[in-house]
Order: C-alpha cells, then structure tokens, then sequence
C-alpha cells in the first residue's frame, strides 16, 4: 500500500471505510476500501463476493475493481474514484431533479443491472448511497452482498437498507430473485422526483405497514416461503386500498407513475427485468401518444343570446398624398356560395380558415375572408348569417392628423372571437400592413 496516499476518509460502513487516495507513480486519484476485519489467508479474500463478482461484470455502469492487496493481514480494495454518491446530490440539490436527468441516471442504473443480472448475478442493496456520480455518469457500487442468480436457496433473510428491501425480504422469504433489486430500483425512482424515500419505515413492521398504505393490501398467496406472513396480516387488511401514485409523486408523469408501480409490485413475478424496464415508454419520449387537445369548438359552453358590439379603429399610417392603405369593412353576407373559393390557409393552430378572393387586378372590388373555421371534415360549418371581412382600396387625402373609421357589429354568433385571427398585408403596397 506504499504506493497510494490516503488524501482523506469518504465514508464508513458496516464492513469497510472508503478512503480518497492518489497514486503516488500514476498520481491517479482512487477510491481505497479498506476493510475492517482481519484476513489471514488469501483464500479468505478469493472468496469475497466483491472479489468474486466484479471481474465477471466489468461494465461502463458497474463501479471497477482495479487492484486487491493484502498487507499485514488488512485486506484493500482499490476502486476507481467517483466523486459523489447519489443521496448526496439529492440531498444538496436546491431543486428537483429535472425528468430528463432522471431518465438519464435510470437508464444507466438498469444498463448496469440488466449486465450483472444477465452474467449471473444480483445486487440485493441497491440504494442513492451505492449508486456513484460523476459528470452525471453513475454506477453501482458496493457489491458486498452480491450473489450469484445460480445459488441454491436459502438466501441470506438479512440484505438490503429497509428503505429499498422487497416484501418478500421483509417478510423473511428464502426464494427472493433478481426481482428483488427491481424493487429498489423503483423506490429510488420514486426518490429521484420527490427527493424522499417512499417507503420510509422506522422498523421491518412499519416499513410494511407504509408498503400496505402505498400499494394497498397484497395477495397472501403471492407469499408462499415467507416465514412471518403473520407480521403482515396484523398490520394489513382487506380494507386497504392502493394510494393514488400521482398524489404521492404529483410531479411525475404518466409514464413515470406506470413504471414505478409496475416495479414496486406485491408480485415479484409480475415486476419487469431490468431489460424489459428499459423498453418501458418513460425511456421513449419520441413513442409517447400526447394526450387529447381540448377542442373549443365543440365544448365552449352555451352563451347568453347578448348581441355584442364590436368597434375597429384604423388609423393611416402617414400623411403623404399617394400613400394608400387599407380600408376595413365589417358585413353581413347571407352566403358564400357565389363568391370565388381561394385557396386553405393552415394556421399554428388546429382550426383552419378558408377565404374568398376576388381582389386581384380588380382594385376596386372587394375581398371577403369568412371569420369561421371548417369542420374536421373540412366542410365549413352551417352558420346564418355568416360574418364577412372586406377589403378595399383607398387613397387616403394629404392631412395633417390621421382619421379613424369605426363599425358596429350586431347578431355576433357566439364564441366568434375564439376562432384563429388572421393578420394580412396590402396587396397594393408590400410596405403597408394592416
């Protein structure tokens, strides 16, 4: 261990202390773990899960084990260096997390674990502690209750943080799967949109008692190996009924509620893998179907019969002689139907406008452009009378202070105004816009 440095301590745990360390050939900067009781032998050290299971899973999203060294009978892990955990940029953060950047710290979470799963091997104490940052990479860590998919029951009954322990931990089953690390990876899901834990139990009774006040009584069956369903039955009862995850979680969206209840099922069996959870539409934003646009046209509701007036001031835009502008004319046309149809005008809405044109090569005749929008099969709605604009060309007389026309309108057909507006520039002189 002569050859690194330790610059300052990082943590304690039940097993080990986490050091910052340097290279003192490479100047490298590591994480060193050195553990805390004594290893004699170096079949002892062989043995260890972290020593077992890390060279197996070298991942992109996998914390990496780069060196074991034994001296005087301590045992040290060399680790590469992350600079933070994700419970400390939770409990930093000033703000919530934004959804994209929650999207990207779970896709990298369930990358790691769908390699470890798929090599044989599952976590069992996934949590924001064991999950490392770096320039928003993060992989997992802490590997010391790793064990192999292909191990032969029973497992151990103590493993994981209670915050993220699965129900048929709790309940001391000794058939848990990798489906227990999926449970976790939905309550620090659930953590990363509300910067606290779901299921925040002070004792193995109470974290069961908050699972049955989130996610509703389970199925007993569901729990067949479980050793004291009794525990579960005195504290649960039919009565309970699931909470409304978006009440509990109110800035997540749809897609996020779906995937953290379908993680954090009763049934571990019905709780997807870590590849399955990648397919998921939270990961899809471009596969998303956005929901239904709320229609004005067909649920404004019913107006009073009110005649409202309506009053247009145009003002001239210069006091030259030969400047023109347009002069505005608001009438009641009893029917389009001989009027000349111009071409559709789609705005940036969904309502479109049609127009009638007879404007061209004509400046003295009129242009008229219905104020009302189509129908979705395009057929322009049955409206008597129907309101018209028209335009006309006037050369304004030199005069020093600008005039103003006006119009009144009567029987407006109600919710008129909620219809697009439409902006139109002079076909006589590009520069003048009305």
């Amino acid at each position: 261990m002569d050859r690194y440095k330790l610059l300052k301590e990082l943590g304690d745990g039940t097993c080990g202390t986490v050091y910052k360390a340097v290279n003192r050939e490479s100047y490298e900067i590591v994480a060193v773990k050195k553990m805390k009781r004594k290893f004699y032998f170096w079949e002892e050290c062989v043995n260890l899960r972290e020593v077992k299971s890390l060279p197996s899973i070298e991942s992109s999203h996998i914390i990496k084990l780069k060196e074991v060294v034994r001296e005087n009978n301590d045992l040290f892990f060399i680790f590469e260096y992350m600079q933070y955990n994700l419970y400390q940029i939770m409990k930093d953060r000033h703000r919530p997390f934004t959804e994209e950047e929650i999207r990207n710290f779970l896709t990298q979470v369930l990358q790691g674990l769908a390699h470890m799963h798929r090599n044989g091997y599952f976590h069992r104490d996934l949590k924001p502690e064991n999950l490392l940052v770096t320039n928003d990479v993060i992989k997992i860590a802490d590997f010391g209750l790793a064990r192999e998919v292909s191990s032969i029951p029973p497992y151990t009954e103590y493993v994981s943080t209670r915050w993220y322990r699965a129900p048929e931990v709790l309940l001391k089953s000794s058939l848990y799967t990798p489906a227990i690390d999926m449970w976790a990876v939905g309550a620090v899901l659930a953590e990363l949109f509300t910067s606290c834990p779901i299921f925040p139990g002070e004792s193995e009774t109470d974290q069961l008692y908050k699972i049955c006040c989130v996610l509703g009584a389970p199925d007993w069956a569901v729990f067949p190996e479980a050793k004291n369903i009794s525990q579960l039955t005195s504290i649960s009862y039919s009565q309970m009924l699931p909470a409304n995850l978006s009440e509990i979680i109110p800035n997540a969206n749809w897609e996020a509620i779906d995937l953290i209840s379908q993680l954090c099922s009763w049934d571990p069996l019905k709780r997807p893998t870590a590849e399955q959870a990648l397919h998921h539409p939270f990961f899809h934003v471009a596969l998303r179907v956005p929901r239904p646009i709320h229609d004005p046209f067909h649920s404004k509701p019913d107006y009073t019969k009110t005649k409202p007036n309506l009053e247009l001031n145009l003002w001239d835009f210069d006091s030259k002689a030969d400047d023109c502008f347009l002069g505005l004319t608001l009438a009641v046309n009893p029917g389009v139907s001989s009027l000349e149809m111009g071409p559709r005008v789609s705005g940036s809405t969904r309502q479109d406008v049609y127009f009638c044109s007879s404007f061209q090569d004509h400046p003295e005749q009129s242009v008229f452009w219905s104020l009302f929008s189509p129908c979705r099969n395009g057929a322009t709605p049955p409206v008597d009378p129907s309101l018209s604009l028209s335009f006309s060309s006037i050369t304004h007389p030199r005069i020093a202070v600008p005039h103003s026309g006006g119009f009144g309108l009567a029987a407006l057909q109600p919710g008129i105004l909620d219809g697009p507006l439409l902006v139109v520039s002079s076909p006589h002189q590009p520069s003048h816009y009305l």
